[in-house]
């Protein structure tokens, strides 16, 4: 759409001329367009079905309608969604006719979290739109049509529509021809870098969705097009006009001179009791060592002398009269103890006078007509902090009284067009950061000053030392430069809808691509975080269908891992055959992990690849917490072509039907993972996590597995190419082998022993690439014990590889696999024959990785003696003990044998004698107990 000449008056207020076309209709201009659907919309929200869509928002048709700008955003389900996905594809070129065919993007993908779009609206989560085009062009050509369930702040949006500018796309390192070639760089056969093409320029559209109010608003302003020059105008002459009115809310007097001066801040300060003498204690007098610029260990009480910790302080409370509620209310005192002003254009700083606190005194006495303010916040997770630790009721206990008045002011009258939306936006993006009481002072050390820092993201968390800002002078000099300069890139409309994931009523296989940043477990609840910004907008998360774990709102980890499982169920109906969806992972808990894949795997969606996504920056818990994931994993994971389900269904119960599966996912895999000149081993391709993505495939689709472990991999051995532990598809192996010819040495995939699959995965790895003795592997085995878990029995080394290995006895020929390592390294070992007496004596007492026969008689050994341990498990009476040791790998044997037997009954009834986490930390275990809770259901 073509963007219309905006002609401002005094107040802001603009004037559209231009005819303009969307979904079809030509109107006169963009206010006609806006009204037209704006009463198309209001007809939608009469109708009782439409308000039944899953996650619709809390809040009255009125305050939807004036923050919506239908049909691009609607604060509720946008019911245009389908309508501009069929005209976008109409739209596509001949051209993109073609054979789609990806493999997933595996390389570590890093892009800083800063730049204009991160800058200028701060939220809970953000993932870079940089890191996100890399994405988006690697799976989509121009045109094609992405979506984000879970979309934020919107930057999905922003990335597909930077897709198609050229400086953007060169700043990301590629190259781009005359012809809109988009070329990458890569090592050829002799080391050399060359630039191969990849993808093409040019605008991807994109459905984006969340279920947060406060969200969407965010997305739709950084995905519509707005006269920046107009706003920038609007802006600055709504500011001044009401810091004209206004302005002697931040004034103080300079003494020196008598002068008034603009106030830049105010720090104000708890205020404790000393629990020996009663007195007051001022926090910032009392814990601040000012000449250090730190926080002290103990506070001095300055009337009796007595040092106390700060946790052996009362907090001083206050009885106040609320005349809005007629009643007496209690809250944490606090006083203002810094003013850091500007006069005749130089800063000073200053206690408060008289005169700062009669001022404070008759801004306190001001009415407030502003109904978001009384709006009580609700119990939560992260509400129950303040309301502790500073008695906060209400959104304007959030605040100064100062502060809430101005931003009452700024907000009101806003004209209800694309200018008047982007005033909000700008205010808002000012406000939770910067005018609450969350916003804050932190000391460094070194006698520096103290550092003024904004709200301490996912958290609602109230210092002791706040800081009240100039919000006038704050707009204007921090928010203003930096959202104008970013809105310059916008010229397309997004499209922006408000409700579940789980219900989208899109048609089905109508997406090209999938790029979603969901929330993980307990890690931000969003819907409590964004209160305080959806309350001035009067309209509110539906938290009913917010995937959270959330103790105080009773939402558990199976309540989150069943609705991620709805959304990615209608991400796999929207998604078209063969297309991939990329699921960004930021979660230190592995229970959270694993609840993720196995949503995935619920819905049908095979995931062939994990990398890592590193925004340079941790965030608050990811610094602070030693267990902390430094960086976000990126799942890439596929729909199945239609031709693979079709054969499957003739082949489930059928080895073929394994054989098909492993010959179409291998097409999905990475090839080969690189980083500069060196190449990784790809994991997705090793015969175990083959095997384990074989097994979940079958059991999503509720068939018995028909083939054993060893029975597979003797298969995988005969029917693919094998390279350094991976296999490939004809093709795909001659491939590897030209780009291995570059890099040498594979270098192998670190291994971490946690319980008994790990460390028999860590012995394969280490005999198979030097046969050792005990003496040999036992000091380097029990280096790797110290992250076993605790739940899990620990074996004994020797039972390990008498299970899983051999170990030659000197007796007989030389096994081949302990030849072929002996003869590489010795000189004087190579050529003798495999019965010599030198080459037995070294390879005697040496353990080694059998050959694929006698691995299956290993195999089934060890599943006898797994299945006669779960048999004890079966007939437990009562519960495991918290901390009570078992074998986690007879329950998983158990558990398969179960499904094969399609015993769901004794799945259940095992798993219910486990603790909970056991099985919500382990994948395997999870996909058994969830599936055949779902067979039972069924």
């Amino acid at each position: 759409m073509t963007q219309n000449t905006l002609e401002l008056g005094d107040t802001g207020q603009q004037k559209k001329t231009g005819p303009v076309t969307c979904l079809g209709i030509t109107f006169e201009n963009e206010e006609v367009r806006r009204a037209y659907f704006t009463e198309e919309l209001r007809k939608k929200l009469q109708d009782p079905e439409f308000r039944k869509i899953e996650g619709f928002p809390i809040g009255n048709d009125e305050n939807i309608l004036n923050l919506s700008d239908p049909p691009y955003y609607t604060a509720c389900p946008n019911p245009w969604m389908a309508d501009f996905i069929a005209e976008w594809e109409a739209q596509k070129l001949e051209c993109q006719n073609y054979h789609y065919h990806r493999e997933p993007l595996a390389a570590d993908v890093s892009e800083g979290r800063s730049g204009l779009f991160y800058d200028a609206h701060s939220y809970h989560t953000k993932v870079p739109h940089k890191a996100i085009m890399r994405y988006i062009l690697h799976y989509t050509e121009p045109g094609d049509i992405v979506f984000d369930g879970f979309c934020g702040t919107g930057m999905t949006g922003v990335a597909a529509q930077m897709c198609g500018d050229r400086d953007m796309v060169i700043s990301l390192g590629y190259q781009v021809k005359p012809d809109g070639t988009i070329l990458q760089e890569e090592v050829d056969e002799n080391g050399k870098k060359v630039w191969i093409p990849f993808s093409k320029l040019g605008v991807r559209r994109a459905i984006l969705n969340d279920l947060s109010i406060a969200a969407g608003f965010i997305a739709y302003n950084f995905n519509a097009p707005v006269d920046v020059s107009a706003l920038e105008i609007a802006a600055k002459n709504i500011i001044s006009n009401a810091e004209k009115e206004y302005g002697w809310l931040y004034e103080t007097r300079h003494k020196p001179t008598g002068k008034k001066g603009k106030i830049n801040y105010t720090i104000w300060s708890d205020v404790f009791t000393c629990p020996n003498c009663l007195s007051e204690i001022i926090f910032w007098e009392s814990a601040v060592d000012h000449s250090l610029g730190k926080m002290r260990e103990f506070i001095k009480c300055s009337s009796c002398g007595v040092s106390n910790s700060r946790s052996n302080l009362e907090r001083f409370w206050v009885s106040e009269f609320s005349r809005d509620e007629n009643t007496i209310i209690r809250k944490a005192k606090q006083v203002p103890v810094l003013i850091n002003y500007t006069v005749e254009g130089k800063r000073h700083e200053k206690k408060p006078d008289l005169e700062d606190f009669d001022l404070i005194n008759r801004i306190n006495d001001m009415d407030v007509h502003e109904i978001s303010g009384e709006k009580e916040i609700p119990d939560g997770f992260n509400t129950r902090q303040p309301k502790l630790s500073h008695g906060v009721r209400r959104i304007r206990d959030f605040y100064t009284k100062r502060n809430f008045y101005v931003l009452s002011v700024l907000r009101k009258n806003l004209p209800n067009d694309r200018i008047g939306k982007a005033l909000d936006f700008i205010v808002n993006s000012y406000d939770l950061t910067h005018s609450t009481l969350m916003t804050r002072v932190i000391f460094k050390g070194g006698g520096k000053k103290p550092v003024l820092t904004g709200y301490q993201s996912g958290t609602l968390y109230i210092s002791s030392l706040p800081v009240e800002k100039n919000i006038f002078q704050g707009i204007l000099r921090q928010k203003l430069p930096i959202i104008i300069k970013s809105l310059r890139s916008v010229d397309k409309y997004q499209v922006v809808s408000t409700g579940s994931a789980a219900q989208t009523n899109l048609k089905d296989e109508s997406l090209d691509y999938i790029f979603i940043d969901p929330p993980f477990g307990a890690n931000i609840m969003y819907s409590e975080l964004n209160f305080i910004s959806e309350a001035w907008a009067k309209i509110f998360t539906n938290e009913k269908s917010e995937a959270i774990e959330n103790s105080v709102r009773k939402k558990s980890l199976l309540d989150y891992r069943l609705l991620m499982t709805l959304c990615f169920k209608e991400a796999y109906r929207t998604l078209k055959k063969g297309r991939w969806i990329t699921v960004e992972f930021s979660n230190t808990k592995a229970s959270v992990w694993n609840s993720i894949q196995a949503a995935l795997t619920e819905a049908g969606f095979i995931v062939a690849n994990v990398s890592a996504l590193d925004k340079k920056q941790g965030s608050f818990k990811a610094v602070t917490t030693p267990t902390a994931v430094k960086q976000d994993l990126v799942i890439s994971a596929y729909k199945p072509n239609g031709g693979f389900e079709e054969r499957f269904q003739n082949e489930a119960k059928t080895e073929e039907g394994v054989w098909d599966f492993v010959a179409t996912h291998l097409k999905y895999l990475p090839i080969t993972k690189r980083q500069g000149l060196s190449m990784f081993f790809v994991p997705e391709r090793d015969p175990r996590i083959l095997f384990d993505q074989m097994v979940a495939y079958f059991v999503q689709k509720g068939y018995p597995v028909p083939i054993s472990s060893q029975e597979f991999q003797s298969g995988l051995a005969q029917r693919f190419s094998e390279r350094n532990g991976m296999y490939f598809l004809p093709d795909q192996v001659v491939e590897y082998d030209r780009k291995k010819i570059t890099s040498g040495e594979i270098k192998q995939m670190t291994m971490f022993v946690s319980d008994e699959a790990s460390a028999i995965q860590w012995l394969q790895q280490l005999v198979k690439e030097k046969p050792q003795t005990f003496s040999d592997i036992n000091p380097q085995f029990m280096q790797q014990l110290g992250g076993w878990s605790k739940n899990e029995a620990q074996l004994d080394l020797r039972e390990l590889l008498n299970q899983n290995f051999l170990n030659y006895d000197g007796k007989g020929p030389v096994p081949e696999q302990i030849h072929a390592y002996l003869s590489s390294n010795w000189k004087e070992l190579r050529n003798l024959p495999k019965d010599d007496p030198a080459l037995v004596d070294k390879a005697s007492d040496r353990w080694y990785v059998p050959d694929p026969n006698k691995a299956g008689d290993l195999e089934k050994l060890r599943e006898k003696s797994l299945l006669k341990e779960f048999d004890e498990y079966k007939y437990r009476k009562g519960t495991f003990k918290r901390g009570e040791k078992f074998r986690l790998e007879a329950i998983r044997a158990g558990f398969k044998k179960a499904w094969q037997e399609r015993d769901y009954a004794l799945i259940v009834s095992v798993a219910d004698k486990i603790p909970s986490n056991i099985i919500e930390e382990d994948p395997k275990l999870l996909m058994w107990y969830d599936q055949a809770v779902t067979r039972l259901a069924d």
